[in-house]
């Protein structure tokens, strides 16, 4: 269903949305002060391409611990992007998820799109994994929080 739905997808739109954020992933590349948040917004493009069935989770529940240094770091690079350009990205996502909420048929895009609006508020740090996986590494971060509590 998902590999349907992605397709539907890509041919409605999902392919301008990917290319405009490779676009501003090479334009933010070329500039030297954007090279941080290019690999942000490819990350984001590939899953403008095909969103259904992936799902976004931080880099550190992968990873399987939080890094003081490097949380910090990724807190003040998803400032930066929420003033430059997060607020304005979300806030054409939220639009868009509107507009295809209008109908039956564009609900699950809508969702979607709140999906890449939550992406577009904070992307560095962040991954994109299919659905499995995400419920799995939080399924054994809760497992390791628990027996950090019962100890």
């Amino acid at each position: 269903m998902s590999l349907i739905l992605n397709v539907i997808w890509f041919v409605f739109g999902g392919w301008a949305v990917g290319l405009a954020w490779w676009f501003a992933g090479i334009l933010l590349a070329l500039t030297i002060v954007g090279m941080p948040w290019a690999s942000a917004a490819w990350r984001i493009g590939s899953f403008s391409f095909w969103p259904v069935g992936r799902e976004i989770v931080d880099q550190s529940l992968l990873e399987g611990y939080e890094e003081p240094v490097t949380d910090t770091w990724r807190l003040f690079l998803n400032i930066i992007w929420f003033l430059l350009a997060g607020w304005y990205l979300v806030i054409a996502h939220v639009l868009a998820a509107a507009v295809f909420a209008l109908t039956l048929i564009g609900i699950p895009f809508a969702f979607q799109h709140l999906k890449l609006a939550a992406l577009s508020l904070a992307p560095v740090g962040k991954a994109i994994v299919p659905v499995e996986l995400a419920s799995e590494a939080r399924h054994l971060d809760a497992r390791t929080r628990l027996a950090k509590l019962r100890s």
